[in-house]
């Protein structure tokens, strides 16, 4: 396992990271966590949402608190008939904030997400309820779950502005199924040089290997096969074969095609038990070549939209003649 820098933070954060939504009890979880820890893992991301997440690591973790990254998230609502209840807004942040720190026995939390978006409060209090929980020590990091791009750039340049503390990093959804964040909010990402944290890299399983027709119907999935589209098979049997080729589980070709695409993506591996963790980190191992990264591409029909698909590949109306030659910023190759 290796490390890099959480966005712009000084935080070491592994390649991949430990998603706690999935865990089947406690002694499973424990598998899970020794079995993470032992290759080199160092962030776990659960959520006030999540069952009994929280409560099952704050038991796992009391010993060696400090040896992990511990992220989770707030917003989705703690009481259904409370409309106070849920939201990003300072009241839910507080007693959110509290309720994890009690669950997760711990007086701090490393990362905290916003979970989603919150569309009747103003970002602004937003970041500045975040930015008060940072200065009270209650939090170290902070960053934006399913937000859109518009939206997280907006926030960062009000803390930029106003001493606040930024988004550190996005989690999204990424997949070869689901290439959105491609359009607006991976490139915000890199400009910003946030980290990008991203789960579902199988799709819901359609890309673990176990889908590789239409009459094929595995145990142990949520998934209706009958609710699978040609698309859905295609991917999955693209994602199939270069696992035989390269003689790898499909999950971690799956795993490994999304860091394929970016340097700031960190794939949370979400892991129904011990055994299922132990094979998807083997994706640590695998490198795809170019030409399958390529053939992985274009397996799935995806279309970036506007304004993407006008803004990349050559453009002589914009930039004349001379394209070829010009090298990006301090990069030896031409811009695209």
């Amino acid at each position: 396992m290796r490390y890099r820098l959480l966005g712009s933070t000084g935080l070491r954060v592994s390649e991949l990271f430990l998603g706690a939504m999935t865990f089947a009890g406690p002694d499973e979880a424990r598998r899970m966590v020794e079995l993470y820890a032992d290759v080199g893992g160092n962030v776990i991301d659960t959520a006030s949402a999540y069952g009994d997440s929280e409560e099952v690591l704050g038991g796992l973790l009391q010993q060696r608190r400090d040896q992990f990254v511990l992220a989770t998230k707030y917003t989705l609502t703690r009481n259904s008939s409370d409309p106070n209840a849920g939201g990003s807004h300072r009241k839910n942040l507080a007693l959110s904030l509290e309720a994890s720190l009690r669950r997760l026995r711990t007086d701090y939390i490393d990362l905290l997400w916003v979970h989603d978006w919150d569309p009747h409060t103003p970002i602004e209090e937003t970041m500045r309820a975040l930015d008060d929980a940072v200065r009270a020590g209650k939090v170290l990091y902070v960053g934006a779950s399913n937000l859109p791009a518009w939206l997280v750039s907006r926030a960062n340049t009000l803390a930029e502005w106003r001493d606040w503390t930024p988004f550190a990093g996005i989690q999204v959804p990424y997949s070869l199924l689901e290439r959105d964040i491609e359009r607006e909010l991976l490139p915000m990402a890199e400009a910003y040089g946030m980290s990008v944290a991203t789960y579902g890299a199988l799709a819901g399983g359609v890309l673990s290997g176990k889908f590789t027709g239409p009459g094929d119907a595995p145990t142990g999935t949520r998934i209706n096969p009958a609710s699978l589209t040609p698309r859905d098979h295609h991917a999955a049997r693209a994602v199939r074969q270069v696992a035989d080729e390269l003689g790898v589980p499909a999950s971690q070709v799956a795993i490994a095609w999304t860091r394929t695409r970016s340097p700031a993506v960190h794939p949370i591996i979400g892991s129904r038990n011990a055994e299922q963790l132990h094979d998807n980190l083997g994706a640590l191992d695998v490198t795809l070549p170019a030409d399958v990264v390529g053939r992985l591409d274009s397996a799935v029909e995806f279309d970036p939209g506007y304004p993407t698909n006008i803004s990349t590949g050559p453009r002589p109306w914009l930039f004349g003649d001379t394209q070829s030659r010009l090298d990006s910023r301090g990069l030896s190759q031409p811009l695209s």
